[in-house]
């Protein structure tokens, strides 16, 4: 049986970090390129970041770019998030998810396999 279980998420500051992290199991993760996705309070689902599945090619929305980092270990099949300079924004849910297809620029549009999320309040 397929998993993914994210965990990491909780409440934070303006400015703070958080790192929320992704274990898989029921499939063999290190063949696979992962993303990152998001859904905010009333709003649909949007694409964070992805990783290919050797973890030396990597992509992210502009609205995280160059605060966002992702990574995975494939010898512990965990993929990882580390998001710093947290804006009120970036709260949402956080899902880490396989993708299945692409668009023209690169950017996921559907995926296979999805873990249950993690919940990401960035407040005062």
């Amino acid at each position: 049986e397929v998993q993914l279980v994210e965990s990491g998420g909780g409440l934070v500051q303006p400015g703070g970090s958080l790192r929320l992290s992704c274990a898989a199991s029921g499939f063999t993760f290190r063949t696979y390129g992962m993303s990152w996705v998001r859904q905010a309070p009333g709003k649909g689902r949007e694409w964070v970041s992805y990783i290919n599945a050797d973890g030396d090619y990597t992509k992210y929305a502009d609205s995280v770019k160059g605060r966002f980092t992702i990574s995975r270990d494939n010898a512990k099949n965990t993929l990882y998030l580390q998001m710093n300079s947290l804006k009120p924004e970036d709260t949402a849910v956080y899902f880490c998810a396989q993708p299945t297809h692409w668009d023209a620029f690169g950017r996921p549009t559907s995926y296979g396999f999805w873990g249950q999320g993690t919940q990401v309040t960035v407040s005062s």
